[in-house]
């Protein structure tokens, strides 16, 4: 914690003001500072690369930088150990972006990367921008744009890689003071308008990223973010306090793109959903609504319902008697929370831990994809020593500054987004109603069929392929070869006669589960069919999909003259509950190549029907 002290502090209004502003900007900082210790320092990243990489999941990566970038690889390889990531670097040489990707030889293309990561500076910008006759200044944005959607266009046809771009922090280089804002011959007008071009072109952009070092700066400042002597002596234009932050997003983009990101949120309720304790204060005692400390419970609740709505879900995890838990949910006027925003509600006295435990299998997602976020040192501490692998953020003394601090952490980063996400909260209270109903029958059969359980099938269009795309990034343990097909390849597939792609949605009398399952089938010759992608939600595990898909599979093989259907299973740390898959349906295994006879197939018992 940083303490100010004013003493004998004497002056007009102005200075009193200056001095508030600059002791607020000294505050955040602190907030953004600590953040930056607790991810380890540039040098600590750099002791990283000594360390042993062993068993890390390898990623090919290019960095192109118009500025020096040996410091920002050293960085992203250093956090890559924080997130057991063994990152192998192609480093093009300085200031060669365009040499690198215009010209088919280049090292960058014998590299063959998974992730190209172009890196340009504010700085070089600006140089160009003066460069520009004044008149021409107006279209500078436009010429900017037109050379990141070449070296993206040509990346795309000559890679199957993700791209990754940044936005440009700001410079005010003061010439036109406060009117820049007015004409657009300025730099900052046109600088802004060059990132929000790039944003914009992402949207339509298959398979290409942007890291938002702009939205980074904006946090810590200018001063924080650059410094002028590493950049006047070896054209550094990121200070070395910054290189962590920079890592940590690009990171964090790799990793969501590989299939690993949060999907969980479990919070705590006393002391950060509402000020106080409810079960001492009552409904009507608890801090929350629009004034004094109420307003920093009440926004900390609005951005978890943002949360909820771009498809985080959300659990309650509480120490109280549930009745009184749930009641300011219920009843409460100022509650921006309410109980059907909650996919998992646990409230009792057992302990958090095994509450934790109760509400990841109820979800059927791993620790790891799991935040907590609770306002007692000893919880934390209880829950981080008893579950390997799940997020517990370490929150600041002061309530004040925990929405601060949480926003910092880009806790949920994502590789896609679909309009559908928004129902995941209601999909998993839908799923958690057919775990009570499943109680009451006496055995599985009869379960099943009472669901009254429908599938839609169709090859991927316009509408399935953003959904389909999301499940490949996002499924990793229904999924027997985690293959992460860029949405272009996808499109290829889908075009080319020797694939056959399929998109399964189901629903029940309960509900809609949504896009379920994805399979892509390739014709490896006239007799055999191999299933290339087959991957499930875990939300439907246990509904008999498996073996539905099989007898999809069966048929198609069946129609298309095929004589055998091989599969492959590629282990990996969360995909082991379909290791004996195959054998359980009816394979045979040779060499590692699973076969089933077509001509011989029975079709397997299932309660899902066809829609029609």
């Amino acid at each position: 914690m940083i303490v100010y002290f004013m003493v004998g502090f004497s002056g007009n209004i102005g200075n009193i003001f200056t001095f508030c502003f600059v002791v607020h900007k000294l505050h955040i900082l602190a907030i953004f500072v600590e953040v930056l210790e607790g991810m380890q320092s540039f040098n600590t990243l750099k002791k990283n690369l000594k360390k042993d990489f062993t068993g890390f999941k390898k990623v090919r990566v290019a960095v192109l930088s118009d500025s020096a970038s040996q410091l920002l690889v050293a960085a992203l390889c250093g956090y890559g150990y924080e997130m057991e990531l063994d990152i192998e670097i192609y480093e093009a040489e300085y200031n060669q972006i365009d040499s690198e990707i215009f010209n088919a030889g280049s090292g960058l293309y014998l590299f063959h990367p998974q992730y190209v990561f172009i890196n340009r500076a504010t700085e070089k910008l600006l140089n160009d921008f003066y460069k520009q006759p004044v008149a021409d200044r107006s279209h500078f944005s436009d010429d900017v744009l037109h050379a990141t959607q070449g070296y993206y266009d040509t990346l795309q046809k000559s890679l199957n890689a993700k791209i990754i771009i940044n936005t440009y922090p700001e410079i005010n280089d003061a010439v036109f003071g406060n009117y820049a804002a007015k004409t657009d011959v300025s730099f900052i007008y046109q600088l802004r308008k060059v990132n929000l071009s790039l944003m914009e072109f992402s949207q339509s952009a298959k398979d290409l990223y942007v890291c938002d070092i702009a939205g980074l700066q904006s946090v810590s400042g200018y001063r924080f973010s650059f410094d002028p002597k590493m950049y006047a002596t070896s054209d550094m234009v990121y200070s070395l306090d910054f290189l962590p932050y920079i890592a940590m997003h690009v990171t964090d983009i790799i990793q969501s793109a590989e299939g690993i990101f949060k999907k969980c949120l479990v919070i705590d309720l006393d002391n950060i959903v509402w000020g106080g304790e409810v079960g001492d204060d009552g409904p009507e005692g608890i801090e929350i609504g629009h004034l004094g400390l109420g307003k920093i419970f009440t926004e900390i609740q609005t951005w978890i319902k943002e949360l909820k709505q771009r498809g985080i879900i959300i659990a309650v995890c509480s120490k109280n008697t549930e009745s009184i838990a749930l009641e300011p949910f219920l009843s409460h006027p100022d509650m921006v929370l309410r109980q059907e925003d909650i996919a998992v509600f646990v409230a009792n006295w057992e302990t958090k831990v095994d509450n934790i435990r109760y509400i990841q299998s109820a979800l059927n997602i791993g620790f790891d994809a799991m935040v907590f976020i609770d306002d007692s040192p000893f919880e934390r501490e209880m829950v981080k020593s008893a579950i390997p692998g799940i997020t517990v953020p370490d929150l600041p003394e002061d309530p004040a500054e925990y929405l601060v601090f949480l926003r910092s952490l880009n806790l949920f980063e994502t590789p896609s987004y679909v309009v559908d996400d928004e129902q995941r909260t209601q999909q998993y209270r839908e799923n958690a109603q057919r775990n009570t109903i499943r109680h009451t029958f006496e055995n599985e059969d009869d379960f099943l069929s009472s669901l009254e359980m429908k599938a839609e099938i169709k090859p991927f269009d316009s509408f399935t392929l953003p959904r389909v795309h999301q499940l490949i990034q996002r499924s990793n343990q229904f999924n027997l070869r985690t293959i992460r097909y860029t949405e272009n390849e996808l499109v290829a597939m889908n075009a080319s006669p020797d694939y056959y792609t399929i998109s399964l949605s189901l629903e029940d009398r309960l509900g809609s589960y949504g896009i379920v399952g994805v399979v892509i089938l390739k014709r490896e010759d006239d007799a055999t069919l191999f299933i290339d992608t087959w991957i499930m939600s875990c939300r439907v595990l246990k509904r008999g999909l498996e073996n539905f898909t099989l007898n999809l599979i069966a048929a198609i093989a069946s129609e298309n003259n095929f004589q055998k259907i091989i599969g492959e299973y590629l282990p990996t740390k969360k995909n082991g509950i379909v290791q004996g898959l195959y054998e359980g349906l009816g394979f045979n295994v040779m060499d590692g190549v699973w076969s089933l006879d077509v001509a011989s197939y029975k079709k397997l018992k299932t309660f899902i029907t066809k829609e029609s």
